[in-house]
């Protein structure tokens, strides 16, 4: 199988590059970047087996000629803008929704032509954070609290609106090895700190993209389309409860302080505060479910050498 990756310098498009190249898949990554940006010993042994292009999302006319010369068997897009506080600012929200509606529209109208199957990495960020009932895959009740939320819905009708061969993949508190993430953020903080102040009142389970992407290409092995909730396992926590254990497993002592999500009160963008995801569908359809987050924090600190 052939599959291309949009996003492959991040943390999630670098993960699912070495997870399909050790299974033997062809891999072809995409970024806006001249080379790729990768560290590159997760392709060297590989080689021959991953190509990078050079592609920009929002210019329709490269990514469906890119793509019909490359005629994958399966696209995993990835690339997004992220930055959630900045999305807010008013000169930023047509660069928003140019990634994350317009180039996701024709990532899909490519995959489209060529008959690719899609998967369509999106976010809890699509629903409104009320409550304390879990999300479940299929629930319609979306109702966005900032820009970038509103965008990564519209990138979701976007897709179901155009294929029928498709995966939309919700997901929350992604930390990994190729980027930025809060473990990386506050460890930094925590070593020049002798307390912090980190919120208790949003809950979730974080997500370790290492483990995500095996469940990804495990996904688009199959043929069970649809829209599904991926964290790792271990139950909902808040980022307090999150700030804790990682500290405790790297052996800092800096003091963690809770505090609510008024009295933090940096940032642009409302927060939901109930990002639970209901994973049980991946179970009923036959997927393997993502490790213990607390484990995925283990294996993450001793591959990241902070």
């Amino acid at each position: 199988m052939k599959v291309f990756v949009t996003g492959v310098n991040g943390q999630l498009g670098y993960d699912l590059t070495k997870n399909l190249l050790s299974r033997g898949f062809e891999a072809i990554g995409s970024d806006i970047t001249e080379d790729f940006k990768g560290e590159s010993p997760c392709i060297s042994s590989y080689e021959k087996n991953f190509r990078y292009v050079k592609m920009d999302i929002t210019d329709k006319t490269s990514v469906i000629k890119t793509i019909e010369d490359l005629k994958p068997d399966a696209i995993i897009h990835c690339a997004a803008w992220t930055a959630v506080d900045l999305a807010e600012e008013k000169e930023n929200q047509d660069k928003v929704r140019a990634v994350n509606v317009t180039g996701t529209k024709n990532i899909a109208e490519a995959a489209n032509k060529i008959d690719a199957k899609m998967v369509y990495i999106s976010t809890d960020y699509v629903f409104d954070g009320q409550g304390t009932r879990p999300w479940e895959p299929d629930d319609k009740n979306y109702a966005p609290l900032n820009v970038y939320g509103q965008s990564k819905l519209d990138g979701e009708s976007a897709v179901s609106n155009i294929l029928e061969k498709y995966f939309i993949v919700r997901i929350a508190w992604v930390f990994g090895l190729n980027g930025k993430n809060f473990i990386k953020t506050m460890i930094n903080v925590g070593k020049t700190h002798s307390e912090v102040r980190v919120v208790n009142d949003q809950i979730g389970t974080p997500t370790y993209t290492v483990d995500l992407a095996r469940l990804l290409v495990d996904m688009v092995e199959t043929e069970k389309y649809g829209y599904y909730h991926v964290t790792n396992e271990g139950g909902y926590i808040s980022w307090y409860d999150f700030c804790l254990e990682f500290y405790r497993q790297y052996g800092l002592k800096t003091k963690v302080i809770p505090v609510t999500t008024a009295e933090y009160g940096l940032s642009k963008a409302s927060r939901p505060f109930n990002s639970r995801l209901d994973k049980k569908k991946l179970v009923e359809n036959g997927f393997t479910p993502l490790p213990d987050w607390k484990d995925a924090v283990k294996r993450y600190l001793a591959e990241a050498k902070l």
